[in-house]
């Protein structure tokens, strides 16, 4: 189905700099409807949420990014098994940049490897199918990228949800976890299996799934803000949807045991990582001069954190 948008190919990462995909495409300009009721599971993403795409490193343990805002903890490579989250959906407020989106999640890797396995939600400015601009888009993902990222839920034929749906203000909770090495998956790939599940707190529905990823090295987890990837920009980031402010970790949302890391058969808090702790703030591309969103410091016991919007870019 290339209803909601082209493949685009994997950014691949140099320090200090991006290398921008000249395959990072707009969406079909003329866009068919869903067919009737589809389990969302069966769509493709029209934008994608790709590894970090670093501007800088500030010192050790910050780094400016043109498309992640949160933190991350790193280990060797393997180390890295499971991690949980939690956030607060965030409005999109969409006079200010109406063809912006958000992203919110929680995976492993992507911080300093080129895969990423991962679920979330976005609150966009752009609908569904990608016909209207300025329309608050609310809806869960996952992605094992570089493979496609897709929707979780049923939608109508107009791109409506109608069951596992998302809303501004729900409580979500997420975790990504490694169950082993298998010959197949999600799209019959061999390799490193991963698990992923994201519950709604707030409407009770909850959502799994499991696929393989090649070349997954397992060396970070992350909680990210991003600003998707696959518009028509110099660099195919996407503008930043105005999302005012993110909440993560159980200071926030109340749910217990969620913003832990799995290392190295340890499990704790983000906070707990010492130097393994890793913030990232989003600038714009390619100058890095405007702050995009920037995290808080961690609260909570080093569980907890928000992350502000201060600027759409990219």
């Amino acid at each position: 189905m290339n209803i909601l948008g082209l493949r685009s190919r994997a950014f691949r990462q140099n320090v200090g700099r991006i290398i921008v995909s000249t395959a990072l495409l707009l969406a079909c300009s003329s866009v068919d409807l869903l067919p009737a009721k589809v389990d969302g599971s069966a769509i493709a993403l029209r934008r994608h949420h790709l590894p970090l795409q670093i501007h800088r490193r500030r010192d050790q343990t910050t780094s400016e990014t043109f498309n992640w805002s949160g933190y991350a903890v790193t280990g060797a490579n393997g180390s890295v098994t499971d991690v949980k989250g939690s956030w607060v959906v965030p409005a999109a407020a969409c006079s200010s940049a109406p063809d912006a989106y958000a992203a919110f999640w929680t995976g492993i890797d992507g911080f300093n490897s080129n895969t990423v396995e991962q679920i979330g939600t976005d609150s966009d400015c752009v609908n569904l199918l990608g016909t209207q601009t300025g329309t608050p888009t609310y809806y869960a993902w996952f992605e094992f990228y570089p493979q496609e990222g897709y929707l979780i839920g049923s939608y109508s034929s107009s791109g409506a949800c109608e069951a596992d749906c998302v809303f501004p203000g729900d409580t979500m909770s997420a975790e990504v976890k490694f169950s082993g090495t298998t010959s197949g998956g999600f799209r019959h790939r061999s390799g490193d299996s991963f698990t992923v599940t994201i519950t709604d707190e707030t409407r009770g529905w909850s959502f799994t799934t499991t696929s393989t990823v090649r070349g997954a090295r397992m060396s970070s987890a992350e909680w990210i803000a991003e600003a998707p990837s696959g518009c028509d920009t110099s660099s195919g980031i996407c503008e930043l949807a105005d999302f005012g402010k993110a909440d993560y970790g159980d200071y926030f949302t109340s749910v217990l045991n969620t913003s832990y890391a799995t290392v190295n058969g340890t499990t704790q808090a983000p906070g707990s990582f010492g130097s393994n702790v890793q913030e990232a703030v989003m600038v714009n591309y390619p100058s890095g001069a405007t702050t995009m969103a920037q995290p808080s410091a961690l609260e909570g016991s080093g569980t907890s954190f928000s992350v502000a919007w201060d600027n759409a870019g990219p």
